[in-house]
């Protein structure tokens, strides 16, 4: 019986398995946004920041905005001024703009 079982929740487990691995390796190209309920990837969020404001990433953490969880990203821009980003960990949109 346990054979079976096992068998059974295998079998149930494949399709998700290989919807995962689909999603993983970008599926024929990246969304602009991740997925309903899913964060889009620091490394993403911080690739963007770059490529706007020159500069360095020196701290993160994760917070709220609206209710909607945010990434709080510290920034040293090349002037040497600190600013600290909030941007919506599902979006990747920059919601605030503090200092600099």
């Amino acid at each position: 019986m346990r054979p079976i079982l096992f068998a059974a929740l295998l079998l149930a487990a494949t399709p998700s398995l290989s919807f995962a691995a689909a999603e993983r390796s970008g599926g024929g190209g990246e969304p602009a946004a991740a997925a309903p309920g899913r964060q889009m990837p620091l490394s993403r969020v911080l690739k963007t920041l770059a490529h706007r404001y020159k500069g360095k990433q020196l701290n993160t953490t994760m917070g709220e905005a609206g209710g909607r969880p945010a990434y709080l990203v510290q920034w040293q821009l090349g002037n040497g001024r600190i600013t600290v980003f909030t941007v919506d960990a599902q979006t990747g949109q920059v919601l605030a703009k503090q200092g600099g």
